[in-house]
């Protein structure tokens, strides 16, 4: 798998320099027809911190994601989600080499057990991002998108 232009920054968040722009996905999937998701990261804070504005349009209804990624006091890259029905996420950097070499991922504990989010690059400048939820035999995804430049 190329990933010519999934080239990462200096310091800690430099994993999102691939990341930092517009992107866009649309899903066609028997429970989610016609469902887009419009993904910003910009740097914010002085650079100290990555900001994802993810908006979801389901088609009867909108749900919003804030998210920031930085480093926390023991100087671990972590992330800090807040979306529109209320609920919160935080978690940490983890690997997910499994995936892909280059991937980006963090993994959290969610009411529901724990979870795991992840960005690899694909073969056109693009991304794929999945969510996995951990099970005793190993990752069972959930959602899966493939994002493009908006």
């Amino acid at each position: 798998m190329s990933s010519k232009n999934w080239k990462k920054g200096r310091g800690k968040l430099g994993i999102f320099e691939p990341l930092l722009g517009q992107w866009v996905a649309n899903e066609n999937s028997p429970d989610r027809m016609n469902c887009r998701c419009d993904r910003s990261f910009s740097k914010t804070l002085d650079g100290k911190y990555i900001q994802l504005k993810a908006d979801w349009d389901l088609g009867n209804k909108v749900y919003e994601d804030l998210t920031l990624f930085g480093v926390n006091a023991d100087k671990t890259v972590c992330f800090w989600s807040f979306q529109s029905d209320g609920k919160q996420a935080h978690g940490e950097l983890t690997d997910a080499s499994d995936i892909h070499e280059e991937a980006v991922a963090f993994v959290a504990k969610m009411p529901a057990g724990v979870a795991r989010q992840v960005y690899w690059p694909d073969e056109e400048g693009g991304f794929y991002w999945v969510v996995q939820s951990k099970t005793k035999k190993g990752w069972n995804q959930i959602v899966h998108h493939h994002y493009k430049k908006a």
